[in-house]
């Protein structure tokens, strides 16, 4: 018997042999076990909720505000002439101190919005691989207590992982979430085939456009093929920071919610008072005006119908974008301009300082190039069915006009008798939240349930069995 939501999935009109192999996958029986966690933590947003449901119960950012707090010791007492103290009690008391600071974090949305003195805002991932574990402890336990509301001693646990994640970063998943967490039972999952998964596919080319890398992966009957594993560093981050050095090129500023405040004088008129916070770190303040930017990309950002070029685009309409301090902006050709980074990235090199990536735009591929490079690391009899199940996902591809252009440039650049189908969902939701829609279906199936890692297992075989758990 399928769970409502996998019925759901299946009843889209699927080829009769893709059923046929998804058969033993979705082969279930309802069980009476506690529900499990479905935890997909992305570049941009971490996605949590419970197996069985149509949508994560909580979304928030992943980067964390972090403070370095000194905690309370004692005063060091020196008795006698404090000429004759010798400088190690110094240097002790000052290890003391230092050994003592713990660090505060600040996870969430509401906890980012309000601004801290001194407070930094470090990112859980960089270049879609975990930077650092502490802040991503704290986006987990963030996720459990205070949005689930859960004891995950208490639940099984579906993490996501990137298609090209290494051993090491595996075992040490695990060790975090068995140690630290305590969980029951553990499961990891690459992303492609749990997007695969959300569209009722076993085997697929996965595009995934997030806010980290981009990505394009080869799924076949459930698994992850390698060696066609193709990443791109142009993601949905470096198109908002492209967007604002753009912007800030034409004089104009991304001025920070906490930078100003909003008096009403009149009945609709506004007038904006300066306010003054020297100790703002560097960090908060791009923070917030990479929010504002993001805002900006995903309201009037749409992927133009062919290559840009600036002369074409020169004397296009402008679109009017109201800025949180009440400035109106104008935008014209960056509209189309920021978004076709992904079909050319040589791009990157007309936009002013944008130096976070290499400047040798060239080397870079765009996402037809990608994609056909990696159906070609493929087997030959399975390039065919690659090249008409491509799938799009994530919060970037929800981008207007995406589907439709990466579709036309495909079929200019693949081989003749390929059938190119690009896919994806017209909820832009369901487009944004694929990998934890897959790992909701995947965690709620009956014959799944064999296939946890559980406590057991690991402190039987430690952290390295993880790899053959979960390949």
């Amino acid at each position: 018997m399928l769970s409502a939501l996998s019925q759901k999935i299946v009843k889209k009109s699927l080829p009769e042999e893709v059923l046929i192999s998804l058969v033993p996958i979705l082969k279930t029986k309802k069980t009476d076990e506690v529900s499990a966690i479905v935890l997909d933590l992305g570049s941009h947003t971490c996605k949590a909720g419970y197996a069985g449901e149509d949508a994560p119960k909580a979304v928030f950012p992943s980067v964390v505000g972090f403070i370095e707090e000194a905690g309370n010791i004692d005063a060091v007492k020196v008795e006698g002439d404090m000429e004759a103290v010798s400088d190690n009690k110094a240097i002790v008391a000052m290890d003391a101190e230092r050994s003592k600071s713990k660090p505060k974090f600040y996870v969430g949305s509401q906890a980012l919005g309000y601004r801290r003195d001194y407070m930094e805002v470090i990112p859980a991932l960089k270049d879609g691989i975990v930077a650092d574990w502490d802040v991503v402890d704290s986006i987990w336990d963030h996720a459990f207590r205070e949005r689930l509301r859960i004891d995950p001693k208490e639940h099984p646990m579906l993490l996501s992982e990137p298609s090209s994640n290494s051993p090491s970063q595996r075992e040490r998943t695990a060790e975090v979430m068995f140690e630290n967490h305590k969980v029951p039972a553990l499961f990891l999952a690459k992303n492609a085939v749990l997007t695969s998964f959300a569209s009722g596919r076993a085997t697929s080319l996965v595009v995934d456009c997030g806010g980290g890398p981009t990505t394009v992966a080869a799924v076949h009957d459930g698994y992850v093929l390698q060696k066609a594993v193709v990443s791109s560093p142009i993601g949905g981050e470096v198109l908002t920071e492209c967007l604002m050095k753009s912007l800030e090129s034409k004089g104009i500023t991304l001025r920070p919610r906490y930078s100003f405040k909003r008096k009403e004088v009149r009945p609709g008129e506004f007038q904006i008072i300066d306010t003054d916070f020297p100790d703002t770190s560097e960090s908060y303040k791009r923070y917030s005006q990479m929010t504002i930017a993001s805002d900006i990309k995903e309201a009037v950002c749409r992927v133009p119908d062919t290559t840009f070029d600036e002369n074409g685009y020169a004397n296009i309409p402008t679109t009017p974008y109201e800025l949180p301090d009440g400035q109106v902006i104008e935008i014209g050709a960056d509209r189309f301009k920021i978004p076709d980074l992904l079909f050319n990235p040589s791009l990157i090199q007309t936009i002013p300082n944008a130096d976070k990536l290499d400047a040798s735009g060239h080397s870079l591929r765009g996402l037809p190039q990608m994609v056909i490079e990696s159906i070609n690391k493929c087997d030959v009899d399975i390039r065919r069915e690659l090249f008409s199940s491509i799938l799009l996902a994530g919060g970037t591809a929800s981008t207007q006009q995406m589907k439709e252009r990466l579709e036309k440039d495909l079929m200019e650049e693949a081989p003749q008798a390929a059938r190119v189908k690009v896919l994806a969902s017209g909820n832009t939701t369901e487009r944004r939240y694929s990998v934890w829609i897959g790992g909701s279906i995947l965690a709620s199936l009956g014959s799944f349930q064999q296939m946890w890692f559980s406590k057991s297992e690991y402190e039987e075989h430690g952290a390295s069995y993880i790899q053959r758990k979960c390949p």
